[in-house]
């Protein structure tokens, strides 16, 4: 039985209104200028507090949902959405390096999601979670009646890299044709075709991306989700490091300390991506150091560098949890030379720079059914927000 079906509303970007998603920016401060610059920009609709206008007037989260809902209203009036009844949508991303990467936006059954061994479902989500953002983004899904962004999952048990490619090629002219950012082209094609969607959502379905939004859609008992399930052929891990403030001792000293508790501790030239796993690098007051953290116990998760650090470092050694305001998780879409920036200026005391999981690893994990420390997988290419919208059941 397929998990999967097409989005029985569906919203499709005229153009214009797509961004990265609310939580791939460390400093949330950005997207009030990205807003600035764009209104139409669906973050105007997803962070409504981060608006210039809320901004300025100091609104929270909650106290922004009705002019969310009057900019999702105005972009749909406008023309920047155009509806579609009873479609999925294939979608390709073709990076600067020439990599395609292919997908299909279609609705999950929420009822499939499966958190941990003993839970039945096909929707594996194994990742810590913020209760905080789980929450927002079950506020702004209730506020508005549908979703801007999509969860991505990663589908390992059918040849659908070969279908999507297929539909896409078969499919002619896209329907939106658009550059983000970074320069990597995003192209939909809107498809009524039931044995595609039907492909995509056999088997398993691991989130890579999206924790919080499928959360939310439990939290919120939605019967279904907005998804993009897509494939291994498609995806990349990059590093998620983290940047420190507050630390109640200096870098030097930190360092005395995790020598202290077994961890093998070098000074080195510079910071750089760890080349082997099992080690960290460490930047602050102008200095670097390798380090090797203890593994955090048996098995696969517990010598996973994130979990060393979080377990060793901010459970261990500083007495935070990894929730904690003081750690700023950083995704990598940012470079090691930004994050020593942040230290070199104040903004931050430390940067620990962490090797990235392996698309094998993460798979195996998951389908093994254990857990992995929370944003410890920034994938690429993302899927982006605004380009396809749900009206929720």
């Amino acid at each position: 039985m397929s998990a999967a079906h097409p989005i029985k509303h569906a919203w499709i970007s005229t153009g214009g209104t797509s961004a990265k998603n609310y939580d791939e920016f460390p400093d949330e401060s950005v997207i009030t200028d990205i807003v600035r610059e764009n209104p139409a920009s669906v973050l105007s609709i997803e962070m409504p507090d981060r608006t210039p206008e809320a901004s300025a007037a100091g609104l929270d989260f909650s106290a922004s949902l009705p002019a969310a809902k009057e900019r999702l209203d105005a972009l749909r009036a406008a023309g920047r959405f155009g509806a579609r009844d009873e479609v999925a949508v294939v979608y390709r991303i073709s990076d600067t390096d020439g990599r395609r990467s292919y997908g299909l936006f279609a609705m999950v059954d929420t009822s499939e999601i499966s958190s941990h061994a003993d839970e039945p479902g096909s929707v594996i989500r194994n990742e810590e979670v913020f209760r905080s953002k789980v929450e927002q983004r079950e506020q702004l899904n209730r506020y508005l009646g549908a979703q801007l962004s999509p969860v991505l999952l990663l589908q390992t048990d059918t040849d659908l890299h070969r279908a999507l490619t297929t539909a896409a090629e078969r499919a002619g002219e896209p329907d939106l044709s658009e550059l983000d950012e970074a320069g990597r082209r995003h192209e939909l094609w809107v498809v009524d075709d039931p044995e595609l969607t039907q492909v995509a959502g056999e088997g398993r379905l691991v989130v890579a991306d999206g924790n919080h939004r499928s959360l939310a859609a439990q939290v919120g008992e939605l019967n279904r989700f907005l998804a993009v399930i897509t494939t291994p052929e498609s995806v990349r891990i990059l590093p998620y490091h983290r940047l420190v403030t507050g630390l109640p001792t200096s870098a030097e000293q930190l360092m005395v300390q995790i020598a202290q508790i077994g961890a093998e501790v070098e000074e080195v030239d510079g910071p750089s991506i760890p080349q082997r796993h099992g080690e960290v690098i460490f930047y602050g007051s102008g200095r670097t150091w390798k380090v090797a953290l203890p593994a955090a116990g048996d098995g696969v998760v517990a010598r996973l560098d994130h979990t060393r650090v979080e377990k060793e470092l901010f459970d261990g050694l500083l007495g935070w949890e990894a929730k904690d305001d003081r750690i700023t998780y950083v995704g990598g879409d940012y470079s090691v030379e930004w994050l020593t920036e942040q230290v070199d200026s104040g903004e931050a005391d430390l940067a620990i720079v962490i090797a990235p999981v392996s698309v094998d690893d993460f798979i195996d994990i998951n389908l093994n059914r254990l857990v992995m420390p929370r944003k410890s997988t920034w994938f690429i290419p993302k899927a982006r927000a605004g380009l396809v919208l749900a009206d929720l059941e």
